[in-house]
């Protein structure tokens, strides 16, 4: 077993394999570290698939923009996998006046960052998607968003990583992070001591326990969502579907299946955090959801449902930064349900910061220490 590297990544969901290759095509040495059994097991392999940059805090858009001009267009390419990108656009459907408030007030906070969005009447959302419920009078429209299958992509950040000589150990927990004299350099696993002088936490909610022992607080909660999948149907729209309240989401794949995600309002109640096992409630209370925006699915089939966590921020933006007060550590995490589109923008980014103390894009509205106390 190898113990020394460059880099140490802990975490092989999209975050951290992505940040791991990007590293390897530096020339870097790199561990990557990943507690259960098998690759994307977070919520890299548990999402809907969305790669938006609509609908986002203005915090995240600097990164998230930077990752579709610059990443996403490409990837399949450099990859070698189908990663079913396809940059269709964006509904964030309205039904009552204040979703149409929630809508505009996102929509303007976007394009002071520079994005590329607007509100559109009824008449123009039946243009763009003709399926969609009488009941809909109003959406934001993002052109430039999309949708990607997470599985293939991750696993092809992983396979890609593996060519350029990254290391990577599953069933490898750690269980604490170690410093000497002030840095960071030691990863603390059952099987073994791992050490380096640049150590990356991509754990995903598990990376707070982490931060913990180091001094370190992100305020996080782990938090269930839950998804559906349909049989396949014909081939209707190519849009990622939002809503403003954030009830329902999801897309038609290349395959022809519908993936959807929602909320039954008891996600904080999960009853076992070790194995996220969807509820008995969630299909048909989704469904119904579904139906009222999307009601020509009323005759199709369920195939199978899933669930998994996410690590929520008091903030709901994720966190992307370099531990001042530990030179060499660097944290990727707090993503809130939506890092799967960004995940490969901050793995970029993460190992340019710690290849050459730079960023391409502006990351600093994602720093670890912007929380403030109550008091």
């Amino acid at each position: 077993m190898k113990t020394t590297a460059d880099v140490i990544v802990i975490g092989a969901g999209i975050v951290g394999c992505s940040t791991a290759y990007y590293l390897a095509k530096k020339g870097m040495s790199v561990i990557v570290l990943e507690g259960s059994n098998y690759i994307g097991n977070g919520g890299s392999s548990r999402n809907g698939g969305g790669v938006r940059q609509s609908g986002r805090n203005p915090k995240e858009l600097p990164l998230m923009i930077w990752g579709v001009k610059n990443i996403w267009p490409s990837l399949s390419e450099e990859l070698g996998v189908d990663t079913e990108y396809k940059q269709k656009g964006n509904l964030r459907l309205g039904k009552t006046d204040r979703h149409l408030e929630i809508l505009t007030k996102l929509t303007d906070n976007a394009v002071k960052c520079g994005l590329d969005v607007k509100m559109i009447n009824a008449s123009e959302v039946k243009e763009i998607n003709p399926y969609l419920s009488d009941e809909v009078i109003g959406a934001s429209w993002c052109a430039t968003d999309g949708h990607a299958n997470p599985l293939t992509t991750t696993l092809g950040f992983y396979k890609k990583a593996r060519e350029l000589g990254v290391q990577f150990y599953t069933d490898c927990s750690v269980t604490m992070l170690h410093t000497v004299s002030g840095k960071i350099r030691q990863v603390i696993t059952p099987e073994a001591v791992f050490e380096s002088d640049n150590v990356v936490v991509a754990a995903g909610f598990e990376s707070k326990t982490l931060l913990d022992g180091v001094g370190i607080n992100i305020p996080m909660s782990k938090v269930k969502l839950e998804c559906l999948v349909t049989e396949a149907e014909p081939q209707m729209f190519e849009q990622m579907l939002g809503t403003a309240d954030a009830d329902f989401y999801g897309h038609q794949t290349k395959h022809g299946s519908f993936v959807f995600g929602g909320h039954t309002g008891y996600e904080r109640y999960a009853i076992d955090y070790a194995n996220p096992c969807s509820s008995s409630s969630f299909a048909s209370c989704a469904s119904r959801g579904i139906m009222k925006y999307f009601p020509i699915l009323k005759d199709a089939k369920i195939v199978r449902a899933w669930a998994g966590f996410m690590d929520e921020c008091a903030d709901q933006v994720a966190t992307v930064s370099k531990i001042d007060e530990i030179p060499g550590l660097y944290v990727e995490c707090s993503f809130t349900g939506h890092g799967f589109g960004i995940g490969p923008a901050a793995g970029y980014n993460t190992a340019e910061l710690i290849a050459t103390g730079k960023t391409p894009a502006d990351i600093q509205p994602l720093r670890y220490d912007r929380f403030k106390t109550a008091i």
